[in-house]
């Protein structure tokens, strides 16, 4: 297995429901290798979106450790986390969240102007992203001018634009149509398996799932991996 970049260890999380508390992890452990794919499998509310927003430093473990890198992200105070994210974390998401207000070049730039690095070298890069995700023609465009594939690879070109040590991704293709979810994954096999970019995606799809070299589930408050041979592809 690569070097760790992705450690939990002993993770519990609960949230409360009005007068009742609902563990979603319990002791939860993982290590992501770098350039490691790992996927999350598994219905709606079992707590998976929950895992990827305690790695990405969004919220804060109620026991154990997150450690990133050289970061243990439970040892930061909140803009400790936020400087973190910004600088270590590329993100893309279901509804893709770009801001309407600004150009696709400009939502591109963004991770770079948050952390004081628009440089003419990386301002090159994001063309250069956009060029690789097909949509360098559309750089003055306005996100309601795309579609909602379009959209999501305006995302993609984001989440990569500062040279994140880790993409986190949840229900990337969960928007979209089989065709253009097929396009939009294929970028990520394209950007990240050839720059060696970790990737923990979280997904309802097993077909989706087939693209990971980890699959892993959430039962119990516990990570479970699920076993990748000929005859039990998940």
């Amino acid at each position: 297995m690569p070097a760790p970049l992705v450690e939990l260890k002993g993770v519990c999380k609960s949230f409360r429901e009005g007068d009742r508390e609902r563990v979603v992890l319990r002791d939860a452990s993982l290590t992501v290798g770098q350039g490691e794919w790992v996927f999350l499998l598994g219905r709606s509310g079992c707590g998976k979106s929950t895992l990827l927003n305690l790695i990405g430093g969004i919220d804060a473990p109620d026991a154990g450790e997150v450690i990133v890198g050289s970061s243990a992200l439970n040892r930061l105070n909140e803009r400790e986390r936020t400087l973190f994210r910004r600088n270590d974390i590329g993100f893309v998401f279901q509804f893709y969240n770009l801001i309407p207000t600004l150009t696709v070049e400009e939502n591109v730039l963004l991770p770079l102007e948050l952390i004081g690095a628009l440089t003419p070298a990386l301002r090159g890069r994001a063309r250069d992203l956009l060029e690789q995700v097909g949509l360098a023609e559309r750089a003055a465009s306005f996100p309601d001018r795309l579609s909602g594939g379009e959209q999501q690879r305006v995302a993609v070109a984001r989440a990569l634009v500062h040279r994140p040590k880790l993409v986190l991704a949840d229900e990337p293709t969960g928007n979209l149509d089989a065709e253009t979810g097929t396009l939009v994954l294929d970028l990520f096999q394209r950007l990240l398996r050839a720059t060696g970019t970790a990737m923990v995606l979280v997904t309802h799809s097993s077909e989706v799932a087939r693209l990971a070299d980890r699959v892993l589930t959430i039962r119990d408050g516990g990570l479970c991996e699920i076993p990748r041979t000929s005859g039990n592809e998940p």
